[in-house]
């Protein structure tokens, strides 16, 4: 291709904002890079795509290009298994050269795009810009790393607890705009802070699933110690910290840099929800079977004090002082309509709000799992405190520091976790009795949308997202 004409292309695709594919030049210089290929490259064959059998399926046992066989306890290849995985691919590329002459990558894509007539596998790419192609063809070029996404956008990310998948809207319009599937029974939800990932717990698999959040499919699975619940990460993004619900009780910590569960902090009992604290000096896990709050130090990773309650620990979240230091932790209870105000330094209750009726609102006793309770998110501005009802309904909105109701919302029947938009302006709540998302005006405290979303939509998160 003529430089002047490639340049011309390049520029009509920039200003339309599709992504370019690049053009090669032969080259004797690429050297296919083995990291690359093993973090990037290797998940899209365990990926499961829909209508295709994973490529696992067939390339470990009747086709020339091999893969290695995964035993039943392994989530992911070993480093040696990978190397042979990297030199079986390596003998259908063409390095450095225009991607369509690598068999490697026109075998799988569709003819319509430039591919083989035929693949006994099936065709798993329809076009030259979906994201799994790019990442195999930019691995093809000689990358070492991901591209430049084209922006990093706001999303709204609801885990649909009966289901094996999670929905993502974009606050922007409201829709749904894509699906994390192939992770059965998703609980707990957060993102990379860069926007490069997210991090699903998956209940089925006792694994924590990290997502790509261009291709929106699993590109790593870590074992954990037990059946995970929820999970935090902290705000440097290199660690994420999973709640094991499961006696006598722990946490895992996850190294994301490597990949890896890197340690099993014991802790008073099994942990149902863990969070990051703001400020990410501690992470804070919840027991129902011994009622305990217990706080781990994370530069340390060590256990450094609990507190027993009342009753179970349910969801919480945490208002801060001046200084973005911990003052209160917000907690919910097993059998409690309403939430306890717990001070963060004196490690004591000092307040207990209960939720009143709604009038002319029927209560509801059935399926609340020992939870009237089960939702709580403090404003991005720090002013509101806001908790849902199974019992009623509806979201209760309180005023901070003082805790008066300022206001109440339907939300739908059993709604769960809440999340907001970074700007304060709009809060979403799962209805788990109505497989919906609502979204709700925080200033004017009214329902804007009603979102369609899985199966008994639980736990949800705002999150970052790159793409393409």
């Amino acid at each position: 291709m003529k430089p002047q004409k490639l340049i011309g292309t390049l520029a009509c695709a920039l200003l339309i904002g599709m992504p370019v594919i690049p053009v090669f030049a032969q080259t004797d210089s690429v050297d296919l890079d083995f990291n690359y290929f093993k973090n990037e490259v290797q998940p899209i064959f365990l990926a499961k795509r829909e209508g295709n059998v994973r490529c696992i399926q067939c390339h470990t046992r009747s086709s020339n290009f091999r893969l290695q066989a995964l035993e039943d306890h392994q989530l992911f290849w070993s480093d040696e298994q990978s190397k042979m995985n990297f030199e079986s691919a390596s003998q259908f590329v063409l390095a450095g050269e225009e991607p369509l002459k690598s068999r490697f990558l026109t075998h799988p894509l569709a003819v319509s795009a430039g591919g083989d007539a035929f693949h006994g596998g099936g065709k798993h790419f329809q076009s030259r810009f979906d994201a799994e192609w790019r990442i195999m063809a930019d691995w093809v070029a000689g990358a070492k790393n991901r591209r430049e996404p084209r922006e990093v956008a706001v999303r709204i990310i609801q885990t649909n607890a009966a289901s094996d998948n999670a929905t993502v809207i974009d606050p922007a319009t409201n829709l749904v705009v894509g699906t994390i599937t192939d992770i059965e029974i998703p609980h707990g939800i957060v993102g990379a802070p860069d926007g490069s990932q997210v991090y699903i717990t998956n209940e089925s698999l006792h694994s924590l699933d990290i997502v790509d959040a261009r291709t929106m499919r699993v590109k790593r699975r870590i074992p954990l110690s037990g059946r995970p619940n929820n999970l935090g990460v902290t705000s440097d993004g290199s660690k994420v910290y999973v709640a094991i619900m499961e006696m006598p009780g722990s946490v895992d910590v996850i190294d994301i840099a490597s990949m890896t569960n890197i340690k099993t902090i014991p802790v008073n009992g099994a942990i149902h929800n863990v969070y990051v604290t703001p400020d990410s000096k501690y992470a804070v896990g919840g027991s129902i079977q011994t009622r305990t709050i217990n706080v781990i130090d994370t530069s340390t990773d060590e256990l450094v004090w609990e507190l027993e309650m009342s009753q179970g620990i349910r969801p919480m979240t945490f208002s801060t002082n001046e200084d973005g230091s911990t003052k209160n932790i917000f907690v919910q209870l097993s059998g409690f309509h309403g939430f306890v105000v717990v001070d963060f330094d004196k490690r004591e209750e000092i307040a207990r709000i209960e939720h009143p009726p709604v009038p002319g609102e029927e209560a509801h006793f059935d399926g609340l799992q020992g939870a009237p309770a089960h939702g709580l998110a403090v404003s991005p501005d720090g002013k509101t405190l806001w908790s849902t009802s199974k019992v009623y309904s509806h979201v209760y909105i309180h005023s901070l520091p003082d805790m008066k109701e300022i206001g109440r919302v339907f939300v739908g029947q059993h709604p769960e976790w809440i999340t907001f938009t970074p700007d304060g302006k709009t809060a979403y709540i799962g209805a788990a009795g109505d497989h919906v998302t609502y979204a709700v005006d925080a200033e004017r405290m009214e329902t804007i949308a009603k979102i369609p979303v899985g199966q008994v939509p639980k736990r949800i998160a705002m999150v970052l997202m790159a793409v393409d």
